[in-house]
């Protein structure tokens, strides 16, 4: 294995040479770059950055949305020892400033008008920021501020006498170089610069050929956002066993660019399996008896396979049959909606739901799913490939070591994926380690066979005021999986009882209205409807029934707008950011306790 990703990215474009390695989509087609080519671009990147003044731990950002050009260019700035720094596409102008101020970026990569708008609002408020380079070329410059397109700066480099600086560069490169800052998404408090060297990245790609089998024959596909640890990891272990890479810019077409490409593996986060997962119900429930029974029958031998896969039970011949006709005849039209060549899927970045878990490896989607951390390099626990209890989140990574905290159940990880601090912040990375054990902020146990279970984040745990602890996190996978709910977020520190805000599957509660001939005049007076709060406060009963009186939810609001990372009450990662809800929905929350 290599000691740094710039040196184990030109083995493997000298390995895959002509082949694909990177594909985009422009004017409705499908277009590549070859490994030679990303090679070719990539030196012309960190030439274009040697002219401009960037010198070897220089700070570089990238403030983009997924495209080719985000990976030529983190792999350019590593090529001069530099350190990337990644911002999140949908960041505020403010937040980005900040990043930018306290990492001293003095060239950012941009992507879109959007980004490239946002930086020239601030350009002339940092001493440190001297050049924007641009990587879409339908960008509108501003002839006022310092700009490159993608293309004019590699042509810089390619021009360039650097190349012997280069080369000399490339051969000083050290395992402990600063990699890159990756800036905590902040659901309390300012951002904090994740510091991760090379060797976290490299001893990441090495535990991951343990766990996961990939070949160069696999398709995946990066829709998620690379300024993410984890969707930037699994890029890296793309190219590392050289896959090809599709890029994906707009989410929303995520189902639809999957039917065209067919990836074999790609990672998601568990909103993406919720709301396909609601989708699927809701077309079963709209389907014929027939249909509905022949679909579940087909289930039903999916789920009883997985239970005895789990419990390393042999499986019968007559259930192997059953299974095995259920996948020809029927389940295969469901994996066609993600391409029907998927093997498998990893998946993190917030709790999953065992029963969504359950029914997608029912149907022969095998989610790889996992627990991390931005501070961990992302992966520290997550399913083996048949081995693995829909419970938890899977077994620990080779050669991390988890332990639980005896005072607060806290977990606990050591190794060497574990980040070596908070940039410029001494104080709160000494807080966040104990005796060389990273202190998560999440709670967990590990159970007899091993497996890793994250139950809450510490900071989000609820104390009513009647001294009960409660998990919201817990409660929301519960009843966030009811067809006719998108989003929740419960509520009760320091409150008598649990309430929740609401936001309803919008489609599916149309559907309803329309079905119960209840007037579709205005999203407001839908969500006050009489008959739409019965029918939910119906389903939540019915969905909490197995909880604890005190976890139960006693009052809910409907609202009629989704949580946002634009409006600030969800992380880029979609975690949601309960400060800012309970700040900015103070007054509805407060109607809540109001008559009870």
């Amino acid at each position: 294995m290599y000691e740094h990703l710039a040196l184990l990215i030109r083995n493997r474009i000298k390995k895959y040479g002509e082949r694909d390695a990177l594909c985009y989509k422009k004017n409705s087609h499908w277009l590549s770059i070859s490994w030679n080519e990303m090679g070719k671009q990539i030196d012309g990147v960190a030439k274009g950055l040697l002219e401009n003044g960037v010198s070897e731990n220089g700070k570089v950002g990238i403030f983009s949305q997924n495209m080719p050009e985000w990976t030529i260019a983190d792999f350019g700035i590593y090529s001069i020892r530099g350190v990337s720094v990644p911002i999140f596409a949908t960041n505020t102008a403010e937040q980005a400033e900040y990043i930018i101020n306290e990492a001293e970026i003095s060239l950012i990569f941009v992507g879109e008008q959007e980004q490239y708008d946002k930086i020239i609002s601030i350009y002339g408020k940092s001493n440190y920021l001297k050049n924007i380079v641009i990587f879409d070329e339908l960008v509108i410059k501003s002839p006022e501020v310092p700009s490159l397109y993608f293309k004019e700066f590699i042509l810089l480099g390619e021009k360039s006498n650097k190349t012997d600086l280069l080369n000399d560069i490339l051969q000083r490169t050290n395992i402990n170089d600063l990699a890159s800052l990756i800036y905590t998404s902040g659901t309390t408090g300012e951002p904090k610069g994740v510091m991760l060297n090379h060797t976290n990245f490299i001893h990441v790609l090495e535990i991951h050929d343990i766990r996961l089998s990939v070949s160069s024959k696999d398709i995946s596909l990066s829709f998620l956002p690379l300024s993410h640890i984890f969707e930037r990891g699994w890029l890296y272990f793309v190219l590392h066993n050289g896959l090809t890479n599709y890029y994906l810019r707009d989410s929303k077409k995520v189902i639809e660019v999957m039917q065209e490409i067919k990836p074999t593996v790609m990672c998601v986060v568990p909103r993406f399996f919720e709301k396909t997962y609601n989708g699927a119900i809701t077309a079963l429930e709209n389907s014929s008896k027939l249909k509905r029974n022949i679909f579940y029958w087909a289930i039903e031998s999916g789920k009883k396979v997985i239970r005895k896969r789990s419990l390393k039970q042999k499986i019968s011949f007559a259930l192997s049959v059953k299974n095995f006709l259920a996948n020809k005849v029927i389940l295969k039209k469901g994996r066609a909606v993600f391409g029907g060549k998927i093997r498998f899927m990893p998946c993190a970045g917030a709790a999953l739901s065992p029963k969504i878990i359950e029914f997608f490896h029912a149907c022969g989607i095998h989610i790889t799913y996992g627990y991390g951390l931005t501070e961990t390099t992302a992966t520290v626990s997550c399913f083996e490939n048949r081995i693995f209890n829909i419970n938890t989140a899977g077994s620990i990574m080779p050669t991390i070591d988890v332990k639980i905290n005896e005072n607060n159940n806290e977990i606990y990880v050591k190794g060497k994926t574990v980040m070596h601090g908070y940039y410029k912040k001494p104080n709160e990375s000494a807080e966040v380690f104990e005796n060389g054990w990273f202190k998560t902020g999440d709670a967990g146990w590990i159970d007899e066979n091993g497996y890793l279970i994250m139950t809450e984040r510490i900071k989000d745990i609820i104390k009513t005021s009647g001294g009960k602890y409660i998990a919201p996190q817990y409660i929301e996978n519960i009843i966030g999986c009811d067809l006719y709910i998108d989003q929740i977020a419960v509520i009760g520190d320091e409150r008598k009882y649990l309430s929740a805000l609401i936001v309803p599957a919008f489609d599916q509660l149309i559907k309803y209205a329309q079905q119960e001939n209840i007037a579709l005049t205005s999203t407001i007076e839908l969500i006050n409807n009489t008959k739409i709060k019965a029918m939910y406060a119906e389903r939540i009963k019915i969905l909490q029934s197995p909880l604890a009186d005190f976890q139960k939810i006693k009052k809910f609001e409907l609202l009629p707008h989704a949580f946002s990372v634009e409006s600030g009450e969800l992380t880029p990662s979609l975690k949601v950011k309960r400060k800012i809800i309970a700040e900015k929905y103070k007054g509805v929350i407060d109607t809540m306790y109001s008559e009870y």
